[in-house]
């Protein structure tokens, strides 16, 4: 029998590549002037849009509870004040902590797959609000359902860390402007839409505002299916993360962030339930309360690009500093108007704390990639190559206003717990007043020293 001829063993040709879900772009350079202007710049608007809206649907969602808790008076589901600023401060507190991991999501999943997913999650709190919502649902039936809107407050951060990447660095400001305040609008959208409900249908049909938004948030997640991509050049840096908790100025600046967006979140989510519970003669009706609750969050969101505007031209540190001393003296003016129980002064006050909060908000964010600009070019000046010094500056930046927007939003925590404190122990809010004066007044010594004075002062901060 002969031997079997050996056979000679042709190269096995490459499996081709496993198909990614979702559209994806390998080749993206925003810095490149002739890509920009040929590709890149309405690919970029077009994601821009599609993330504006979403952004601004989960903004909604977030503070619906500002609004659904002006539909359930006392008399009817049995829920006094304190129990009232609870159902708010729970959404704040998941949507504060779902931050830091959507963050990283963009660069796992994708921006447009993440898009999608986290537009479409914001169905769930809605669609089970609408399902418990009715006079005789157990409080914490109440309690876990307003907590699952906190979804909603993830949906900041993983939007700006997407825009981030498809923007060169010479707009990278402006696009990230445009973007927080579309989203931040969410929430005097859904107070105006909450006033609509309450002046047309009354405070019995709470479940008309949650019909609003389902097919919207379904229009955000189709809308990011069809208008958005996913960025290969995206990538979640963990090393960086890390180099910006070990970095003092990381846990300074989330510090001031809690005054300035935890203040605007806060108030926001607040507002109507304190105007109802500190002059209840005129707020007798929930209509009433509602009819002023969108206006300070409007004017916050508006004037947020104008915060930016003034770091830009005075420095970041000290229209933070001014803005926090503004700020000690607007809930001054709170203090006393409610010590005086004047509701022109009181509602004035108020006014003013939202839109600082909205200049707060835009120069505290300005001045984070300054002070990592000033390291850098002290690295510069030590030895170490410019590029690499930019580059460490840019990826601990861009950490530092994951971790920053994460802590901040605890501030509306603080804010809503400080109100519920008050208003159990003592009926009145004055003693939230003092707190937020005593905290924008620590907020203002910590900007002078790290920031301001002389020996400590930062070049272009």
């Amino acid at each position: 029998m002969a031997a079997p001829t050996p056979t000679t063993r042709q190269p096995t040709a490459p499996l081709p590549a496993r198909p990614r879900p979702g559209r994806w772009i390998d080749d993206w350079r925003p810095e490149d002037p002739a890509f920009w202007e040929s590709t890149g710049k309405p690919v970029a608007r077009r994601n821009l849009f599609s993330s504006v809206f979403s952004e601004h649907i989960g903004f909604s969602v977030w503070s619906l509870w500002s609004v659904l808790v002006l539909f359930l008076p006392e008399a009817v589901y049995g829920i006094d004040p304190a129990g009232k600023f609870l159902l708010t401060t729970l959404p704040t507190a998941l949507g504060a902590f779902v931050r830091l991991p959507y963050t990283f999501a963009v660069a796992t999943f994708g921006g447009r797959n993440w898009t999608i997913v986290s537009a479409a999650l914001l169905l769930v709190p809605t669609i089970a609000t609408a399902v418990v919502l009715e006079p005789g649902v157990d409080y914490s039936t109440l309690l876990l359902v307003s907590c699952l809107a906190g979804v909603g407050g993830g949906n900041f951060a993983s939007s700006m860390a997407n825009i981030n990447a498809f923007y060169p660095n010479r707009l990278k400001g402006w696009a990230l402007g445009l973007n927080a305040g579309g989203g931040n609008l969410g929430v005097p959208v859904v107070q105006l839409v909450g006033l609509l409900v309450l002046a047309t249908a009354g405070v019995e049909h709470p479940r008309i505002v949650l019909v609003v938004y389902i097919p919207l948030i379904v229009a955000a997640a189709v809308g990011a299916a069809l208008l958005m991509d996913n960025l290969t050049t995206a990538r979640n840096q963990p090393r960086a993360m890390r180099e910006a908790t070990r970095e003092p100025h990381t846990w300074i600046m989330s510090f001031l962030y809690i005054g300035t967006f935890g203040s605007f979140i806060g108030f926001g989510f607040a507002f109507g339930q304190v105007l109802q519970n500190q002059f209840t003669q005129d707020f007798a009706t929930p209509l009433a309360a509602a009819s002023l609750t969108w206006l300070g969050p409007l004017l916050g969101s508006l004037i947020r690009p104008l915060g930016g505007s003034l770091a830009d031209r005075f420095g970041g540190a000290r229209i933070t500093f001014w803005n926090f001393a503004a700020m000690a003296v607007g809930a001054s003016i709170v203090w006393t108007a409610s010590r005086l129980e004047s509701l022109p002064l009181f509602v004035v006050g108020f006014v003013a704390l939202f839109v600082l909060s909205g200049v707060g908000n835009g120069s505290t964010y300005k001045m984070i990639p300054a002070i990592f600009r000033s390291q850098a070019q002290q690295r510069v000046a030590a030895g170490e190559d410019g590029d690499a010094a930019d580059r460490h500056a840019l990826r601990t930046s861009g950490a530092l206003i994951g971790i920053a927007g994460a802590v901040g939003a605890f501030g509306g925590v603080l804010v809503n717990l400080a109100f519920r404190q008050s208003f159990l122990t003592t009926g009145a809010g004055d003693s939230a007043y003092l707190v937020f004066i005593a905290f924008y007044l620590v907020c203002l010594v910590v900007t002078w020293t790290v920031y301001l004075r002389p020996a400590a002062r930062m070049a272009g901060v």
